[in-house]
């Protein structure tokens, strides 16, 4: 074999080998994380906060296309009253502190389902960009409803300077300011819980801000509408209405799969 033959086959060799590697390179660039590639699925959970209390979500989605996903939701949140302020007794320094009126703890589950869009798209290859969507959902809502239990003042029988406190289910008619302690356990009474059946419909707008493709970072931030046959009584104090409006921001993480 001439020299020329031999240099020519190396020649061949490295530009292969070359080849090759760059080959293998592109596969894993279009399949890794950061590879800007349609995934099909997606699940998310986030922190909820909104204007009557706080709680958790967790999302399980589809990609219909390259904008639009189908998703299924459970959010679980605690629902207070707007006009409910924490007090204390005055005449006892070392009271803990309780929220006068209120007859039951409230926590509202909903399960729904809903479509999300994407209104303005991440850049083509950049990282840094960001993605703004809306979505909306609905579905079924259940308001769970805890009755409220204080620890209430009672006169010591044998020693009128001494007091003995008892663990009782809040009566407005016959406990005020002057008899309640403070409140008991949030354990007692779970067994007393009432479900109130009802529906929600929400409307958000989130900005997605991930720097990989492969997962999910974002804001969301909306309107929630709970409507129930029936009022659910959180205070004895005020007027209880058969539904809630609150305003709520997520803080979301996720990640999305083939």
């Amino acid at each position: 074999m001439s020299k020329s033959t031999t240099l020519g086959a190396i020649f061949f060799s490295l530009v292969l080998q070359t080849f090759s590697q760059d080959f293998i390179t592109s596969q894993l660039q279009e399949t890794g994380p950061d590879a800007n590639v349609l995934y099909r699925k997606e699940a998310e959970g986030s922190v909820v906060i909104h204007s009557q209390g706080f709680g958790i979500n967790y999302r399980r989605g589809t990609h219909v296309n390259g904008v639009s996903r189908r998703f299924m939701e459970f959010e679980l949140v605690s629902m207070k009253d707007p006009k409910e302020t924490k007090t204390y007794n005055s005449t006892y320094p070392n009271s803990k502190g309780f929220y006068y009126g209120k007859l039951n703890s409230v926590m509202v589950l909903r399960a729904g389902v809903g479509y999300q869009r994407a209104l303005f798209g991440k850049a083509e290859r950049e990282r840094k960009s960001v993605e703004i969507r809306y979505s909306a959902y609905v579905g079924p809502s259940l308001s769970f409803a805890k009755p409220i239990y204080l620890e209430i003042i009672h006169s010591s029988s044998s020693n009128p300077d001494e007091f003995e406190l008892t663990t009782e289910k809040y009566d407005p008619s016959i406990h005020n300011l002057s008899n309640i302690y403070s409140k008991a356990s949030y354990l007692t009474g779970f067994s007393q819980t009432k479900i109130y059946p009802g529906a929600y419909a929400k409307f958000g707008l989130s900005v997605e801000y991930s720097d990989r493709h492969n997962s999910v970072r974002a804001i969301e931030t909306g309107i929630i509408f709970d409507a129930y046959p029936k009022a659910v009584p959180i205070m004895a104090t005020e007027k209880n209405n058969p539904y809630f409006l609150t305003l709520y921001i997520d803080l979301v993480f996720g990640k999305k799969w083939y």
